[in-house]
């Protein structure tokens, strides 16, 4: 991890900067793999399950024998921790939910708006290095609660061919039946068009690795909405000398481990803290499982000294972090200057890991400075608004000849007409 004092404003995009996508090379793999699909369907899926997973499929969906028989596979332990977060997810999001508009913006003119669920969805799960059954519940949630009439999950197997039990247990206890056994691109590619085993959908949620993120952008061009642009996890923590060194790299770890594309960034105003915190990555990183992953990741990380707080939060924004740690001593402050995060955590005792599971916020979140212009997925994110307008006669006589007045501007003639036929027809009513 590098240790950067002062850097100015100048240098930030290039020293904090991401890791590269190899855009081109990674589109030259994802649209002969959209064409098979496209033509072949179910027959591109199992070739590129041999070829890429080094998987034998009979079936591309999980048997419902399969899916039931999950939960005996799964500790006691992990189901009640997987029934807490859902409950807070599901508390949370359910709150999220807006009533109805309706409005009279004139006398004989009524406005309204209301959501309308998406649908069909498709979740896509990263199953690879960590499955992550989590990521079922921040998707599968919403999706049940706006009420989508089709989700369809699509996840990797081992070699085996078996999907890990807590993503189908965690699929079954949101309502997910359809469970594909693909990941990847091509599973992109199957809920991008559809085949004989996997519909076609109208959005596709979920994170994944550089390839899954440049298939769902290939995907909007075929008509199928994307979440976001969801790639390598990330985390900025913001800590002066009231935190405790060992939680901060624990935070950073925490996301260095996810994979070696992800990227963790320290501000502090103190450099002897900062010194602090690497020596305790170090130490802590032995003792992680994943600690080669993390090393690759800490090697696209850098710590950034800046001692004036207003510079700290310059850069805070324009990084514009998936996930944001604020443990300083003013953080209420702070918070009310960001404008640009994914997820903000407040505190010493806020871990980024609480909100990646079980504290109620949903962790699929903008990365590589999306938080600029993308929010994080919530129930909105699963339903299209639809606004409808009632106009009586009374209202059209009142709003017509403003119409007629801004059509005939805009020389839009077939537009004034159509209110203008609406208008003579009252008045020989009238008579």
């Amino acid at each position: 991890m590098k240790l950067l004092v002062n850097p100015s404003p100048e240098k930030w995009q290039k020293h904090l900067a991401r890791p590269a996508m190899q855009t081109k090379k990674i589109k030259k793999i994802i649209q002969p793999i959209f064409e098979k699909v496209a033509r072949t369907g179910d027959k591109a899926l199992r070739k590129f399950a041999q070829e890429y997973d080094h998987v034998h499929l009979d079936s591309l969906l999980a048997s419902q024998e399969e899916i039931q028989a999950a939960a005996a596979q799964l500790s006691p332990e992990l189901i009640k921790a997987i029934g807490l977060a859902k409950s807070n997810i599901e508390k949370f999001h359910a709150a999220q939910a807006t009533p109805d508009l309706v409005m009279d913006v004139m006398p004989g003119v009524t406005c309204s708006r209301k959501s309308v669920p998406i649908q069909r969805v498709g979740l896509y799960i990263p199953g690879g290095t960590a499955p992550l059954f989590s990521t079922v519940l921040m998707l599968g949630v919403p999706a049940q609660l706006a009420g989508c009439r089709e989700v369809v999950l699509c996840t990797p197997t081992n070699r085996k061919g078996e999907i890990h039990p807590a993503i189908l247990y965690t699929a079954q206890l949101v309502g997910i039946t359809k469970v594909v056994k693909i990941g990847g691109a091509q599973a992109i590619a199957a809920l991008t068009f559809g085949t004989e085993s996997v519909p076609k959908v109208d959005k596709i949620f979920g994170p994944g690795n550089q390839y899954v993120t440049a298939a769902k952008q290939e995907a909007t061009k075929y008509g199928v909405a994307i979440d976001m642009p969801a790639g390598p996890s990330e985390v900025l923590v913001y800590a002066d000398e009231t935190a405790i060194p060992a939680f901060v790299a624990a935070d950073l770890l925490s996301q260095a481990e996810h994979g070696v594309d992800s990227q963790v960034v320290l501000v502090s105003p103190s450099e002897k803290f900062a010194q602090k915190v690497l020596a305790e990555i170090n130490s802590q990183r032995e003792t992680l499982p994943r600690k080669d992953i993390a090393a690759k990741a800490l090697a696209n990380s850098c710590a950034v000294i800046l001692e004036d707080q207003a510079t700290a939060i310059d850069l805070i924004n324009d990084y514009a972090p998936e996930h944001l740690i604020l443990a300083v001593k003013k953080e209420e402050e702070v918070v009310l200057q960001i404008h640009s995060a994914g997820s903000v955590f407040l505190g010493n005792y806020s871990p980024e890991a609480a909100g990646d599971y079980a504290s109620g916020t949903n962790h699929t979140l903008p990365t590589s400075g999306y938080a600029r212009n993308y929010s994080g997925v919530s129930l909105d994110s699963f339903v299209k608004k639809i606004t409808y307008q009632k106009i009586s006669p009374k209202g059209l006589k009142a709003l017509g000849p403003a119409v007629e007045i801004l059509a005939a501007n805009e020389q839009l003639d077939a537009h004034k007409q159509a209110v203008s036929i609406r208008l003579e027809h009252l008045k020989r009513m009238k008579k």
